[in-house]
């Protein structure tokens, strides 16, 4: 088992540090002014334009996309810590194209969906939106009603899904939809379509404010015609590369947290010794002491785990216990780091003056989405003890 980066890939990773340190860190000011005055706490049309123009001159874009449509094809483990290091900052980027998209049509695509779908978002030239949960059914793909059915060469979807992010904006929207009903006690047969934006029957019903200033949206899928080709992968097999999507994002989030923890920890320990209470530093109270030493440790622990699930993932192992373990264990340790931080800090912890707020906002969500926390610990639990049915 070798974390170890290669030196080009050590180099990349270098690079996207520098990139955050250098061009989305300074930002950071006016998201927090955007926030406290009301606005949401995201870039301005010319702020995206230019980071944009910054990171694909750096060679940042399509890090883990296949190299003959113009990609890094970067390994796992040299995203984790890409990905640590954009967590690092409450300026939300995302450098193109979105890892958990890119993935699935990486493992599904056909020779025109790789021209018409995957090379044009990899160049940065489309934008993407996943459609999965559905009102009432959560966490439980296998609760999933929304159908798609054959008509002639093409297939007709009906039905409803929420808290799609980017759903409005989005020039296309992988959609998943049981294609065929399973014995009784088994998983429907899922199948994932690719719907692009202005498709008939596709009907964005509502835009949903989140906390932390995000969105998501509910749609309603009416008559909705798509043609037969834009059936993503296997008919009746796209829960697995459901799966490969739902695992990038959760190893995604992981180092996010673990990137938000790491610069929680810095701040209280560059504070600590600055504020004096009673007579003596921060620094010198073993509650402060205790804080720091236990973030450090966990914060060590949960980089150590991403990485280890990282490399089974380039190995091309099963690692969908690990997934769980580090999506559920990242997440809530940068959940109590930030909010030991926010204490530390006092009074101050509590404005909008500091970025820790944005960051337990953000954490906040990542404990929902892709997954609760209390999922993936069943999900783990049940392995273990051989109850799953």
């Amino acid at each position: 088992m070798d974390f170890q980066l290669s030196e080009e890939h050590r180099m990349i990773a270098d690079l996207a540090r520098r990139f955050v340190d250098d061009h989305l860190m300074p930002l950071e000011p006016a998201i927090l002014e955007r926030e406290a005055s009301g606005r949401p706490p995201g870039l301005s049309v010319a702020e995206r334009a230019r980071i944009d123009q910054v990171s694909r001159e750096l060679g940042l874009w399509g890090l883990d996309a296949p190299t003959d449509v113009g990609g890094v094809d970067l390994p796992a483990v040299a995203l984790v810590a890409v990905n640590e290091a954009l967590g690092r900052t409450i300026t939300p980027y995302t450098l193109p194209p979105d890892s958990p998209n890119l993935r699935m049509l990486m493992a599904t695509v056909t020779e025109r969906q790789r021209e018409a779908y995957l090379a044009p978002y990899v160049r940065g030239e489309t934008i993407s939106a996943m459609g999965i949960s559905e009102p009432g059914a959560g966490s439980d793909p296998a609760r999933m009603i929304t159908r798609a059915e054959r008509d002639g060469d093409d297939w007709v979807l009906q039905g409803r899904k929420i808290w799609i992010s980017r759903a409005a904006e989005a020039d296309f929207t992988i959609v998943m939809a049981v294609t065929r009903k399973s014995e009784a006690g088994g998983r429907n047969g899922v199948s994932a379509f690719l719907v692009d934006k202005g498709t008939p029957g596709f009907n964005v019903l509502r835009r949903i404010p989140m906390i932390g200033g995000g969105a998501t949206y509910e749609i309603a899928l009416e008559d909705c015609r798509v043609e037969g080709w834009k059936l993503l992968g296997t008919e009746g097999q796209g829960f697995a590369p459901m799966q490969v999507r739902l695992g990038t994002r959760r190893c995604e989030m992981a180092a996010w947290s673990i990137g938000m923890a790491q610069r929680a920890l810095e701040m209280m320990v560059e504070f600590a010794p600055q504020r004096v209470t009673f007579g003596q530093p921060l620094s010198e109270r073993q509650a402060i002491q205790w804080w720091v030493a236990d973030a450090a440790t966990r914060i060590h622990a949960a980089r150590l785990m991403t990485y280890d699930c990282a490399w089974k993932l380039d190995q091309g192992r099963d690692v969908r216990q690990e997934i769980s373990m580090i999506k559920a264990y990242a997440t809530e340790m940068a959940w109590e780091v930030v909010d030991r931080a926010m204490q530390c800090f006092g009074a101050m912890g509590m404005t909008r003056e500091l970025p820790l707020h944005l960051m337990a906002n953000r954490l906040r969500t990542m404990r929902i989405f892709d997954g609760p926390t209390e999922v993936h610990k069943w999900v783990v639990a049940r392995n273990l003890l051989g109850t799953r049915a």
